[in-house]
């Protein structure tokens, strides 16, 4: 064996050695978690880590079945090459390995002030086959795709690249069973390193563990979801109210800022069921549910609290504003032209209460907009009371 055939026998055995170090260390950083955020971040570090794939960026869109559209979900990659010397200098300074890489701390960061994934983060393309987008040609080949300059001219105007330029690129579509649920964008912009055939080969590797991983998750996630939302209204169930509510009011309390509460009673409700069936009843609770999700604003949190009872979590409202959303709902059902049997009319008793004025913790706040509803229930019904107790 001449000494050229012993170094190119090292060299495939040394490649081998890293391929196999880094689908490892990715499989088993996957397996960590089945929260779908954690799995994309451990996906595109191991694309851009030194001690993965080694990519300058990436950017991961998956498929959303409901819009039809491919969502960018998360981007990792330096702003400029400065940036990208800065951030290698110190990754090579500190030795640090993929497990290093991977914390919640820096899923949070990446997904609410990475200035790369801002610029991507509302670029949606459809998946209708005939549109002339890059990506959604990309998702309907259902293999790697690997643009030169030359490839790249021909997409001179299309929206990602109007926002990721680059004169060579890699997408990698990540599959599960065959069915394409995402793709993958990487370049190496900043190093202007070439994307071989081993490169594309260790990648379609590392995506094709990545597609499953990403199934897997969100089938968790669809179960989850399940488990914590009401079957009759789709709304977040009691479970869920009580976790998110102890979240939102740690928050509340580290960020001094105020938290409400409005829990509301449908009045008559249990004559509505004795009179004319639990079926009138089922669709009256659905009817409120629709009215609360319309009217409500994006960040607020409802619930159905139990038989009759809603919950809204009114996150960084004070009292004064709450009382005007409940009383707008409260209004809102009391108009509804309901389609009950002799014009049966619905309407709502609602209590509100809030903190820092009325409770110093999750479970006073609860007792204080309870105690506001019953008083709005038995002085009349179809009002609204705010807590005015003291502590």
């Amino acid at each position: 064996m001449t000494p050229f055939q012993e170094e190119e026998i090292k060299h495939q055995r040394d490649q081998a050695f890293r391929e196999l170090s880094v689908l490892y260390e990715v499989s088993c950083a996957m397996r960590t978690t089945l929260h779908l955020n954690n799995i994309l971040y451990i996906i595109l570090t191991g694309v851009t880590s030194h001690s993965g794939l080694g990519y300058n960026r990436a950017i991961l869109y998956l498929k959303n079945p409901n819009t039809r559209c491919l969502e960018c979900k998360m981007a990792i990659g330096p702003e400029s090459g400065e940036d990208a010397n800065t951030i290698w200098t110190s990754l090579e300074a500190s030795r640090q390995k993929l497990d290093d890489l991977i914390s919640s701390e820096n899923v949070t960061l990446t997904m609410t002030e990475s200035k790369f994934f801002h610029r991507f983060k509302d670029l949606t393309f459809p998946l209708d086959p005939t549109a002339p987008y890059l990506l959604s040609q990309a998702f309907h080949r259902g293999a790697s795709w690997y643009l030169t300059k030359n490839d790249i001219a021909q997409f001179q105007n299309d929206p990602l690249l109007q926002a990721f330029q680059t004169q060579e690129l890699i997408i990698m579509p990540l599959k599960a069973k065959d069915n394409v649920n995402g793709l993958i964008i990487a370049d190496n912009i900043y190093t202007q390193k070439p994307i071989t055939d081993d490169d594309i080969r260790i990648f379609t590797m590392l995506a094709n563990q990545a597609g499953l991983a990403i199934e897997n998750s969100n089938l968790y996630e669809m179960i989850v979801q399940k488990s914590q939302t009401d079957p009759i209204t789709q709304l977040w169930n009691h479970g869920y109210f009580q976790d998110t509510l102890s979240t939102l009011f740690k928050k509340a309390e580290e960020n001094q800022t105020p938290l409400s509460l409005a829990l509301m009673d449908l009045d008559d409700f249990k004559k509505l069921n004795d009179t004319y069936g639990h079926q009138s009843g089922d669709q009256v609770l659905r009817e409120i549910g629709e009215i609360l999700k319309e009217l409500s604003r994006e960040h607020d949190v409802i619930c159905r609290y139990g038989g009759e009872e809603f919950a809204m979590i009114l996150d960084a409202s004070d009292k004064k504003q709450s009382y005007e959303i409940a009383e707008r709902l409260r209004v809102k059902i009391e108009q509804k032209q309901w389609k009950l049997p002799n014009n049966f009319k619905m309407t709502v008793s609602i209590g509100v209460a809030s903190f820092p004025d009325d409770a110093k913790d999750k479970e006073e706040l609860i007792a204080k907009a309870d105690r506001a509803m019953y008083i709005a229930k038995f002085s009349g019904k179809n009002q609204t009371c705010i807590s005015e107790s003291p502590f």
